[in-house]
């Protein structure tokens, strides 16, 4: 038993980097577009240039942003199951389930497919608070 609750305490421990990792995806989409921009990549104030971007460009700098903010409340969900040992199941499913949502979620924004990135977003959201309540009704 004690082998098992382990190994699904490790699931939500192994979702943190790749979380953080997916942040960084959109990054790759909206960079390219500022390169294609006429005054190339303004390394010297690239937020005043991302501004600038539209369509696909814009959309992705936004799903970047929204990576951001989606990641403290995750990782802080995560660290609370950690600490408390609150229904490692349960942790490890509630952080598999955020992970495959901020997996999808840019595809989803990049694409202008808005009520599927809702519903996607929500998803995560949902799983991110069930992170940070699981501690709180275990016993």
């Amino acid at each position: 038993m004690a082998a098992r609750i382990g190994r699904a305490m490790n699931v939500p421990l192994l979702c943190l980097p790749i979380a953080y990792a997916l942040i960084h995806a959109p990054k790759v989409v909206f960079s390219m577009q500022l390169v294609k921009m006429p005054e190339g990549y303004d390394n010297a104030n690239p937020r005043d240039q991302q501004a600038k971007l539209t369509g696909a460009g814009r959309r992705a700098a936004a799903a970047h942003a929204n990576g951001f903010e989606a990641f403290a409340p995750f990782a802080a969900g995560v660290l609370a199951c950690e600490l408390t040992h609150a229904r490692p199941g349960t942790a490890a499913a509630l952080a598999v389930a955020h992970v495959i949502a901020r997996l999808v979620y840019p595809f989803l924004y990049i694409g202008n497919v808005d009520k599927a990135r809702s519903l996607v977003w929500t998803v995560g959201f949902l799983a991110s608070v069930g992170l940070l309540v699981l501690p709180l009704v275990s016993p």
